[in-house]
């Protein structure tokens, strides 16, 4: 089924499904992996009923069969507005209105760059001439003939804007500044080029380069990591060291208010705490928060072995500090990206296993849980949510969460694999060790069952 979706006036896609997912939900999560949207919206459809207006979907019968228009509307998040301050410049005085470029580079919010990309104000004499030169260009299709230190400092302020989103900006994200540029400032189109930008393109990303090369030499920690790369072994092959595409908090500097002699003492705290037999976790917490940059840098630098850096920040290789690091090095939260793209493939795997389901038995018997009663369930998934709600009726159960049990438990039956390497069963007397905990989290609980062997999904 095909779906052209309207995100905004400058943004309209189309995508692809295989098969219409049976619930609401979980279109909505196949939607959200798609279009790779944060935070909460609202879907509209095309109403045949009231000439194709715009109505909010609550049905995916409402919905036509093969094609259908869709409008997504995000929930504002605080997120574009950091976007806009982070880009904002002064019109007034240049050196008090770059935004405070270290404290910038120290905090490593990177982000993609956004298309269209947003132009930053330049200096007032600056903004006085490309005023003056665009109405110009309305009235009589003049272009403007800048001087060289004019092209420069637009240069520089468009390589200063665009490192606060990613220091090393692909080929695409050079065409997107440079073509945003334009359609700004039209007065500054080139004579006789078919786009009109091709050369601001290029010379942006000679700009780049030098603005990369100012800030490595004042010491930002993110470049210098890749300061002896140009006069390494010819005949070697080079390797750029530059986040990922998802990683928004690559190489920090260290805290203004710390220094790598205070953290490492907070380091050897931690290693000493860590063989304590009441581990203080909100003390460890602080302390890995405040280590980060130091963790990075060793990383990045010296690419140790996974034992070394276990011997060293034995803090690291726990869940909720796997979690924690995750996010500071994202910006985003393990459980929720992981499952979120699960969701994606969820109905695919269901697929493949209903097709191996003569040659793995296994198979059937997991797949049988999706539409079985609380009783058939998941044990697992019976405790949790009695953990999390508090709750032991059936209907509060998520047809989601579900899936992804099933999907997680048959992905090993489904490979070949023993199963015993990845989940580990445990018989626990939910009576001795689960009631005393809810009743402090919930006060009252209704438990039918004294023991229950849950599998716990590691």
């Amino acid at each position: 089924m095909l779906f052209r979706v309207i995100l905004g006036e400058n943004d309209i896609r189309k995508i692809h499904a295989d098969c219409l997912p049976e619930t609401l939900q979980d279109f909505f999560a196949f939607l959200k992996c798609k279009l790779a949207v944060d935070g909460s919206f609202v879907v509209q459809f095309q109403d045949p009923d009231f000439n194709n207006e715009f109505c909010n979907l609550t049905n995916l019968a409402e919905l036509p069969k093969e094609k259908a228009t869709l409008k997504v509307i995000v929930q504002p998040t605080m997120e574009s507005n950091d976007i806009d301050s982070t880009i904002e410049v002064g019109n007034s005085s240049t050196a008090s209105s770059l935004d405070n470029p270290t404290a910038r580079l120290g905090s490593g919010g990177r982000r993609p760059l956004p298309c269209p990309f947003p132009i930053p104000k330049f200096t007032y004499d600056v903004e006085l001439l490309l005023r003056r030169g665009n109405e110009a260009y309305h009235n009589n299709g003049s272009l403007l003939d800048i001087s060289k230190d004019t092209k420069s400092e637009i240069l520089e302020k468009l390589a200063e804007a665009m490192y606060a989103f990613t220091p090393y900006p692909q080929r695409d994200d050079f065409d997107n500044a440079a073509q945003s540029l334009i359609e700004k400032h039209p007065c500054l189109k080139e004579p006789g080029s078919e786009k009109g930008w091709y050369c601001w393109k290029y010379s942006l990303k000679f700009k780049m380069g030098n603005y990369r090369s100012k800030l490595r030499a004042a010491g930002c920690a993110e470049l210098q990591v890749n300061r002896h790369t140009a006069s390494s072994d010819l005949g070697s092959k080079r390797k750029l060291k530059k986040a990922k595409k998802a990683e928004t908090n690559f190489l920090p500097d260290v805290p203004q208010d710390k220094n790598e002699a205070v953290l490492e003492e907070e380091r050897e705290s931690m290693v000493v705490e860590m063989k304590k037999r009441k581990v203080d976790w909100n003390k460890m917490h602080m302390m890995m928060a405040n280590t980060f940059s130091v963790r990075r840098k060793e990383i990045v630098e010296n690419e140790p072995l996974v034992k070394e850096v276990k011997a060293k920040w034995p803090g690291l290789f726990f869940e909720k500090q796997i979690e924690a690091e995750f996010t500071r090095l994202t910006s985003k939260d393990l459980m929720k990206s992981f499952l979120s793209g699960l969701d994606q493939y969820i109905p695919r795997f269901l697929q493949m296993f209903r097709a191996k389901l003569s040659s793995i038995s296994k198979l059937k018997s997991l797949l049988c849980k999706i539409d079985s009663d609380t009783q058939n369930l998941s044990k697992y998934q019976l405790l949790r949510h009695l953990l999390c709600t508090g709750s032991c009726s059936s209907s509060a159960y998520n047809s989601m969460s579900m899936k992804r049990a099933v999907v997680l438990q048959g992905l090993p039956h489904y490979l070949g694999e023993d199963p015993s390497d990845f989940f580990k069963s445990a018989e626990v007397d939910l009576y001795v060790n689960i009631i005393p905990l809810l009743k402090i989290m919930f006060c009252i609980c209704l438990i039918r069952t004294l023991s229950m062997k849950c599998i716990i999904v590691l």
